[in-house]
């Protein structure tokens, strides 16, 4: 029997192609959720209203505080007994999106703690309108310093999508263990995996940093 058959692996590479979409799909669509709420949240939690602080708090302490299996096990099987039912691949999308939007507010956070008081100051005395300000002058200082940290947890989520075959989202891990309990062979399916998550973690990482050099090299 050889240790790794190669015929074999390239016979299984498209379904695992197909399913690298998925792999792909969720990452996209949860990180563009997880950018966009994890700002919300940001600003909510830094409000002087608590109406606003404290239930963005506690929800952002709560999701960090658990694990993101339990998090998408209660969006796929215990909601539904409340009325909310969800298709596996929205429960996971909501799941991983929520969870590292906890995440990248915390980062969030740290980006506008550290923009200058006289700033804030400024705008204020500009008395400009809060959406124009966190436009047009907080973020694009608040952004430069923590983009490496949102690139991480871009990687990060990636490499956590195969968590989400334990609720059957049918992505690239759960694939693999498909075509391996139907073969009976696990080597070349995992292998190929791995190397997918890789290769794909390494691109990621290659344009985050772009991306932060040319924020680097913007007109301040």
């Amino acid at each position: 029997m050889k240790l790794f058959d190669w015929d074999f692996a390239l016979a299984i590479l498209p379904d695992l192609l197909r399913a690298s979409l998925n792999t792909l799909y969720i990452t996209a669509v949860g990180f563009a959720i997880a950018l966009v709420l994890g700002l919300l949240l940001a600003i909510a939690r830094r409000s002087r209203l608590a109406v606003f602080s404290w239930p963005a708090t506690g929800l952002i302490e709560f999701i960090r505080s658990t694990p993101l299996l339990i998090q998408v096990y209660f969006l796929f099987y215990v909601f539904p007994n409340y009325g909310i039912s969800l298709t596996a691949l929205q429960a996971g999308i909501i799941g991983i999106a929520l969870h590292y939007a906890c995440y990248t507010a915390e980062v969030y956070r740290a980006g506008l703690d550290a923009v200058p008081r006289g700033q804030w100051e400024a705008v204020t005395a500009l008395n400009m309108k809060p959406l124009t300000a966190y436009r047009d002058v907080i973020l694009p200082q608040a952004l430069r310093p923590v983009l490496p940290a949102l690139g991480n947890y871009l990687v990060a989520m990636l490499k956590d999508t195969p968590v989400l075959s334990a609720i059957t989202v049918v992505e690239l891990m759960q694939q693999a263990k498909n075509i391996g309990s139907e073969s009976f062979r696990y080597l070349e399916p995992i292998t190929l995996v791995g190397l997918f998550f890789l290769a794909v973690s390494l691109i990621l990482a290659w344009f985050v940093r772009r991306l932060e050099a040319r924020m680097e090299h913007a007109p301040r």
